[in-house]
């Protein structure tokens, strides 16, 4: 049966796979896809992310296939993504799951939002798919429980992390926020940051708690890529992650 799926991603540089993939798949399978960002503008993809020749320096690989590239900027300069909704005028009561997509940017306005969050709590509370997908995974960090304690929605839970030892992070490090396709109304931030905003890791460590799992494995590439199920949430790892991320999702979407 086609569901209905909210997919979030920043407008301040997603990394374009990590939006990319899980769309074209959900789709794909069949289901209704409804794209929302905080200022309800298209959400563009950081430009180092639709380079095909950008050779990762800590992990020392290229990580943007050239037919990946070319599928973002396809989307990009089309319509699909042309209108999203804003995450304050979504509600969860009208979709089946959130699936939340990554990116730098996702640091600077998905991670703490108090509509994504709003989401993120109505879609526990409704027994529908959570997904997370690299940084974004830090809004499942901050996303806390309403009781005394104020634990993550993920205490307990088996979640993936984004290495830490694949940060961006070092003396020389000065990252920029440059996105494709940006124009007067809809360019991003000109902030530069000394690497990543944070290590989602060592925060995903501290949010799952002595019984939980956090799945930071160093190792994960396109070939053999991580991710986690532990309902209702679906997360992975990074961009190598991308596709089995939007394939894992599809798939527990047929079974509800």
């Amino acid at each position: 049966m086609k569901k209905k799926v909210l997919i979030l991603a920043t407008n301040y540089g997603s990394w374009g796979e990590e939006l990319q993939a899980p769309w074209d798949i959900i789709k794909a399978a069949g289901h209704e896809v409804t794209l929302a960002t905080w200022f309800g503008k298209k959400p563009l993809p950081l430009m180092v992310s639709v380079d095909p020749d950008f050779f990762d320096p800590i992990i020392e690989t290229y990580v943007n296939p050239p037919e990946v590239c070319a599928r973002i900027k396809e989307l990009t300069d089309g319509t699909e993504w042309a209108s999203p909704l804003k995450f304050a005028d979504a509600d969860m009561k009208d979709f089946d799951a959130v699936v939340l997509t990554g990116g730098l940017g996702a640091m600077i306005d998905m991670c703490n939002n108090y509509h994504v969050h709003k989401l993120i709590k109505d879609a526990i509370a409704q027994d529908k798919l959570v997904g997370a997908l690299c940084y974004a995974v830090s809004a499942l960090v901050f996303c806390r429980q309403d009781d005394e304690e104020k634990r993550s929605v993920i205490w307990g839970r088996r979640i993936t992390a984004h290495p830490a030892s694949w940060d961006f992070y070092g003396p020389e490090w000065e990252f920029t926020y440059d996105l494709y396709g940006a124009d007067a109304d809809n360019c991003g931030t000109d902030v530069h940051t000394p690497g990543f905003l944070w290590p989602v890791e060592h925060l995903v460590r501290e949010a799952v708690g002595p019984d939980g799992e956090c799945i930071a494995r160093e190792n994960a590439t396109r070939e053999d890529p991580e991710v986690a199920f532990d309902w209702p949430f679906v997360t992975g790892t990074s961009v190598e992650s991308s596709i089995a991320y939007g394939e894992k999702i599809a798939e527990v979407l047929e079974t509800l």
